[in-house]
């Protein structure tokens, strides 16, 4: 039997708005970034799908606040990762 994991439970409302709030924030900026590789550095492009963090390792995967943060956190390390290793190629 697979326990599914527990999902996030606001005890106010005001706790659901910020937590929906946050969610949508950190879905803009991976949206932001990941459109800043797609045109900017598109040799990139070929990790996004490949990305661990990407891949659920869960049979029933929530997407929650610390699941975005730390995908955001992967793309934009390899993003400066790259600029950093490859400054000829930097594009502001």
């Amino acid at each position: 039997m697979v326990k599914k994991p527990k999902k996030y439970k606001p005890k106010k409302s005001t706790d659901m708005e910020n937590y929906l709030k946050e969610k949508e924030e950190l879905n803009s900026k991976i949206m932001e970034i990941t459109l800043k590789i797609k045109e900017r550095y598109p040799e990139l492009s070929i990790y996004l799908d490949e990305m661990t963090i990407t891949i659920p390792d869960e049979e029933h995967p929530d997407v929650t606040i610390k699941n975005l943060n730390t995908y955001y956190n992967s793309l934009s390390s390899m993003l400066n990762n790259y600029i950093l290793e490859h400054p000829d190629k930097a594009i502001m």
